[in-house]
């Protein structure tokens, strides 16, 4: 997969609240935590995972779209 092919907008989802938001993942950087915007949870990576949006997001991190694992 080459970087054109890298999708950076992802939709998350709080896992309490249930509230959903498109969002642009970060390319230079991994976002470890994010908040909720409706509940204010602050949401963490599931056990496995280090990057948010591979736990609640429906597209995974950029360095896992190019197979290097969460993070690598």
């Amino acid at each position: 997969m080459t970087d054109d092919d890298i999708k950076l907008e992802s939709t998350i989802t709080c896992p309490e609240f249930g509230y959903s938001e498109i969002e642009t993942m970060p390319t230079d950087s991994c976002l470890w935590f994010d908040e909720c915007k409706a509940c204010r949870m602050v949401l963490k990576p599931l056990p496995g995972d280090f990057y948010v949006f591979c736990s609640y997001g429906t597209v995974p991190c950029p360095p896992v779209q190019k197979g290097a694992g969460c993070c690598g």
